[in-house]
């Protein structure tokens, strides 16, 4: 527990010299992982029917060559494509 004060010391102290737009972005990103931890602890039973059907559609086409997987640096292009679209 002793480390964990600490690190919310030290994320206090900072929070403090950060702008308002700053805050706005740790924010953003402490809420992704929020989110991302929940999505993470769900178990295959708790999918929905939906996206049960969703992932089996998609593995099928993968399977049958109708759709492929992409490298790492084109999913990077990718994103950075779609971010600078907003």
């Amino acid at each position: 527990m002793g480390a964990a004060k600490k690190i919310d010391q030290q994320i206090a102290h900072y929070l403090d010299q950060l702008t308002s737009k700053q805050k706005e972005a740790v924010l953003t990103v402490v809420k992704t992982f929020a989110d991302t931890d929940n999505v993470m602890m769900e178990t295959p039973e708790e999918y929905s029917p939906a996206f049960k059907a969703e992932l089996d559609k998609r593995y099928a086409e993968y399977k049958s060559g109708k759709s492929r997987t992409i490298d790492p640096i084109e999913r990077k292009k990718r994103i950075q494509k779609i971010l600078r679209l907003k």
